[in-house]
């Protein structure tokens, strides 16, 4: 039987029993609230710095700065949350209220609030993880037989003019393609092989389509298309049969499944990935828009070479015709200068006869007032003798008695014998 001494059983108490056995009534801690919230971080974050929760996505709040904030519930309680950066990451799905969730992170307190919550470093859709996994496992399987090689990639026709496209008909992505290449490209044949494209029969029916599109040549160039989902609507394009079925086909394949984040293991192995269907529209119709877009400035080039010859030919024409006068210009100014020299002429004919009639009138003025008559009709005759031949008898010792005389008044004449 053991025996212990006093001491031995206080060495066996706990030191806050200890304490109270000293001094039964001791002085209170006063802690500060910093001080004690401190006191709880020290005590709570080590003991939680790694772990796994699950829960409902709710009251989801993201911030301008990227960072986002929420809640994990479920039926028994609520848990705060934040992820730090999430804008700038490199995301495969985004959260919402309502999405069942897998994280990974550390507890951690908040001091202005003095409340926890869970810092997230890692977060996946509940059961996405296993399906990620496969996923990983089947590409690094595939990538290893050599299946994802760029040397076995096939380049896609320049200008292909026959498009198969492996699709739901009733889908908005086979739509947005058609909207797409009837815009850029109108003159592709695009011949659409309906699949199922989402569950357990949808591999082997976008692979009958693929066969069907090679066995009957539908296409240049053949389109896996489908539009967004979860990784779990998308995983028929990580089926293995597929990519297999993708790698032997003797038409080169472009896949363009879900959104730009989606990844499959179909865009590995195709010849090309089209982040979207629409993308994919733009691709195999690229060369033929570029073909278009040159033909469009090259005539327009054209044109303005031929409009600028015409003006330069028009110009010369014009400088040409300006110095260059037609026979009938001409005639027509020869006739209009024989017309101004006619008027000229008989202007200075009229001008000279003026002169001329004037200096007349001078003269017959001049002549009329020494005029003989003008001197008659003062009063004078003239005495002529016919005998003589109308000699003018000047003299009255040139009369004889008996003799004719012809004597001329002002206004006529009479004959006279001289006494």
């Amino acid at each position: 039987m053991e025996t212990h001494t006093r001491e031995d059983r206080n060495a066996e108490l706990p030191l806050f029993a200890q304490a109270r056995e000293v001094n039964a009534n001791p002085a209170p801690k006063k802690w500060t609230v910093t001080e004690l919230t401190t006191q709880i971080r020290g005590v709570l974050e080590p003991a939680f710095s790694q772990v796994w929760v699950q829960g409902e996505v709710s009251n989801f709040r993201p911030a301008a700065s990227g960072h986002i904030y929420f809640s994990l519930k479920d039926q028994g309680a609520s848990i705060s949350a934040a992820i730090f950066g999430w804008g700038a990451r490199r995301k495969t799905f985004e959260l919402r209220d309502g999405l069942q969730v897998l994280c990974r992170g550390k507890l951690s307190i908040y001091p202005p609030r003095g409340s926890y919550q869970l810092i997230i470093d890692q977060v996946e859709p509940l059961g996405a993880g296993a399906l990620q996994l496969a996923f990983e496992q089947l590409k690094a399987k595939l990538a290893a037989e050599g299946l994802f090689d760029s040397a076995r990639k096939r380049a896609l026709p320049k200008y292909p003019t026959r498009i198969a496209v492996v699709t739901s008909p009733s889908g908005a992505a086979i739509q947005d393609m058609l909207n797409i290449l009837r815009r850029r490209a109108p003159h592709l044949r695009v011949t659409i092989i309906p699949a199922v494209v989402q569950g357990d029969d949808a591999p082997a029916h976008i692979i009958r389509g693929l066969e069907l599109a090679n066995r009957y040549r539908l296409g240049d160039i053949v389109v896996l298309a489908r539009g967004g989902g979860s990784i779990e609507d998308l995983w028929c394009f990580n089926h293995e049969d597929l990519a297999r079925a993708i790698r032997n086909s003797a038409l080169p394949v472009v896949s363009a499944v879900g959104h730009e984040i989606d990844f499959t293991i179909s865009d590995f192995v195709s010849d090309l990935r089209a982040p979207t269907p629409s993308a994919a529209a733009e691709i195999v119709s690229s060369h033929w828009v570029e073909a278009s877009n040159r033909i469009k400035d090259q005539a327009q080039r054209m044109k303005m070479a031929v409009l600028r010859d015409v003006m330069t030919r028009k110009k010369l024409l014009s400088h040409v015709s300006a110095r260059v006068v037609s026979p009938r210009d001409r005639l027509r100014e020869q006739a209009q200068r024989v017309d101004e020299f006619s008027l000229r002429l008989e202007r200075a004919i009229r001008i000279r006869l003026e002169r001329k009639k004037n200096l007349m009138d001078q003269w017959m003025g001049k002549l009329d007032a020494l005029s003989p008559l003008r001197v008659l009709k003062r009063g004078y005759t003239l005495v002529r003798d016919p005998s003589l031949d109308g000699l003018v008898v000047k003299s009255v010792e040139n009369v004889r008695s008996g003799q004719e005389l012809e004597i001329t008044f002002y206004d006529g004449q009479r004959t006279v014998r001289a006494l």
